[in-house]
């Protein structure tokens, strides 16, 4: 085998220099770098070997990333697929205090003036609902310990759809009338809702009603006490 000892090998014509001859091998032995300060063409891209840390500009395709389609609702699952997020997602939530004070004599129901309305994004949503009323109950003069008096949560107005109902006594003697002493309690509700039951979507509004019982009255939001009802829409 020769060896050809020099520092620079030009072409004879031209700015063409060809190495080899179509089917030949050049050998790089070990231990020897080439340095490249020019433009190489015609390599193939790296398939492997690419360390994640040598990735330190630019942006890559989400493409790239797995099948599917990317996009603000979906996420990049562990198979390489990107897909829509599952149930419990919350979409949405309204919230809404009240306190101004209600009084309810009669045995019916009556609204608190507590009420919240919310647009599921489909009818297949389901809408948590959150409530907390203070409520105050009253009786007749006499002994009034044990009576009670009626909060409910509805769908709609108090004269729609009853959802729940909880019973708030008296336990004292001296709650006598709306001028005198009272039970002082806190009402809550928790309620998951499937809202398209009742109609084929739009505004789904929810009410906290009162009502007296017997010669039980019943007042919300007594002595500027707040009341609240959240409402949560939330993917199914």
């Amino acid at each position: 085998m020769s060896k050809v000892e020099v520092d620079q090998v030009d072409p004879q014509s031209g700015t063409t220099l060809t190495l080899g001859t179509s089917g030949d091998t050049v050998s790089i032995p070990s231990g020897v770098t080439l340095a490249n300060a020019g433009t190489a063409t015609g390599f193939p891209a790296p398939t492997s070997g690419i360390a994640a840390s040598a990735i330190d500009s630019g942006t890559i395709a989400t493409a790239r990333l797995g099948s599917g389609t990317a996009s603000g609702t979906t996420f990049l699952a562990g198979d390489q697929t990107y897909k829509e997020a599952g149930g419990g997602l919350v979409l949405q939530v309204v919230s809404v205090g009240y306190a101004t004070a209600v009084t309810q004599t009669s045995n019916a129901y009556a609204t608190s003036g507590l009420t919240a309305s919310i647009t599921p994004a489909s009818t297949s949503n389901k809408v948590l609902v959150l409530t907390s009323s203070a409520i105050q109950t009253f009786g007749d003069g006499g002994n009034s310990s044990g009576r009670n008096a009626l909060v409910g949560l509805f769908r709609g107005t108090v004269a729609a759809t009853k959802l729940l109902e909880h019973d708030s006594g008296i336990s004292m003697v001296s709650a006598s009338t709306s001028t005198n002493d009272h039970s002082y309690n806190t009402v809550s509700f928790s309620y998951l809702d499937s809202p398209n039951y009742d109609s084929g979507g739009g505004a789904q509004v929810y009410t906290v009603g009162i009502s007296g019982q017997g010669a039980c009255e019943i007042r919300a939001q007594g002595g500027s006490q707040g009341s609240t009802i959240t409402l949560i829409e939330i993917k199914v």
